[in-house]
């Protein structure tokens, strides 16, 4: 029972400070759109977990478990390191690592939007954006990946607080594909996902409705050799908006990226905004004023 307590006590002690330096500056575990990244989040997770789990049984064995002879033997305490933990650390960072590359590729070929993040007033990135996609709205995948993963840490952390003197809990070499096929389903979800446009923020000021996000570009061809279309210039036909159904005609800002259009009459707070382009359709995004 004193093991476990003092192992309580050190996990503490490693999270604590790291998790109110993650909440006042997320810029660590954060996307190149501002959000938090549901990959790096969870890769950070094990990585602190795995440590402690080494630092607590390095702890135990040079105390109450005999010292240096107790890590020897196929037996040993770190005897799974290899099989289980391991392979366990190793989905998720290579779901962060090919999902950043995934990223930055369609991003830059312009088969994917990745609007800035609308600032909060607080500066803290909500711990919702782990389960999210880039409109706010709840991705059954980042879902998956976050409930799986956490049931995994929760798994380990309560098998090894039962019996910290036999070391690494002996999990079944098996679990790994608890955290690794939710992980691969994460990145195929980032390899497949359409380039939808996306809402990030709706303001009205006299009269004028304000539409910021991304991937609002013209219905015209592609650029050559990108399989993307084209950069929006003054005068190009801008992506259709709707106001609660109803058409309405944008202007989209050659600078901001921005559509603008006037706001219907019929149109009162609370009403639902929606964007489409190149036929492919924006999540709805409620201005409740």
């Amino acid at each position: 029972m004193a093991s476990a307590f003092l192992a309580l006590l050190l996990l503490a002690a490693l999270a604590g400070p790291l998790t109110l330096r993650l909440r006042r500056h997320a810029a660590f575990v954060t996307g190149r759109d501002g959000r938090l990244s549901t990959s790096t989040v969870l890769a950070l997770a094990w990585t602190v977990i795995l440590v402690w789990l080494l630092l607590t049984t390095l702890a135990y064995g040079l105390t109450a478990g005999g010292g240096i002879r107790w890590f020897q033997g196929s037996e040993g305490p770190l005897s799974t390191l290899t099989t289980v933990y391991l392979p366990l650390l190793g989905g998720p960072y290579v779901a962060m690592i090919a999902a950043k590359a995934v990223v930055g590729m369609r991003v830059e070929n312009g088969s994917m939007a990745k609007p800035a993040a609308k600032p909060t007033a607080t500066g803290r990135r909500p711990l919702r954006e782990l389960i999210a996609n880039d409109s706010g709205r709840t991705d059954l995948v980042d879902l998956q990946y976050v409930v799986l993963s956490a049931v995994t840490m929760l798994y380990v952390v309560l098998f090894f607080l039962s019996d910290i003197g036999a070391g690494l809990p002996r999990l079944p070499s098996e679990i790994w594909a608890l955290t690794g096929a939710p992980a691969g389903a994460y990145l195929v979800n980032k390899m497949a996902v359409r380039p939808n446009p996306v809402i990030t923020d709706v303001r009205v000021c006299e009269g004028r409705l304000t539409v910021e996000g991304g991937g609002f570009t013209a219905p015209g061809p592609s650029a050559p050799g990108r399989g993307a279309p084209g950069p929006m210039t003054p005068g190009s036909p801008a992506p259709a908006l709707t106001v609660d159904g109803a058409a309405v005609p944008a202007e989209r800002d050659p600078l901001t990226g921005a559509l603008t259009a006037p706001l219907p009459a019929s149109a009162t707070p609370p009403f639902t905004v929606v964007v489409t382009s190149r036929g492919l359709r924006s999540d709805p995004y409620c201005y409740e004023g």
